[in-house]
């Protein structure tokens, strides 16, 4: 007797047909998180912080959860930190153009401003 190699045959042999749809309820849910193509505008702003420099990114349109995941993506890959506040991404430091680079990158449209 062979034992399964794959941990999905482990399960299936387990739990058989509620695997399934477990996963058809995953496949439907996985659309719904996807991002909504944005169209934004990077600039860097200085006002009310003491002299420094924060990349704002405005223009997005959908939920308070999608930003703030949006958000968080962008710190990750910039390194940087940052918030998100008023419908608005705050990203520590002058990151315009990696910024612009990296929401072209997951295909939305944005642009640089100031």
């Amino acid at each position: 007797m062979t034992m399964p190699q794959d941990w999905k045959e482990i399960l299936m042999g387990r739990f058989g047909g509620e695997l399934a749809s477990i996963e058809a309820e995953e496949a439907a849910e996985a659309p719904a998180a996807a991002f909504r193509k944005q169209r934004f505008v990077v600039s860097i702003d200085r006002r009310r912080r003491a002299g420094k420099q924060v990349t704002l990114i405005t223009g997005f349109t959908g939920g308070e959860d999608e930003l703030q995941e949006l958000g968080k993506q962008l710190k990750i890959r910039l390194g940087t930190g940052g918030s998100v506040k008023d419908g608005e991404i705050l990203i520590q430091g002058d990151v315009r153009d990696k910024a612009v680079s990296l929401l072209k990158e997951m295909g939305h449209e944005a642009k640089r401003g100031n």
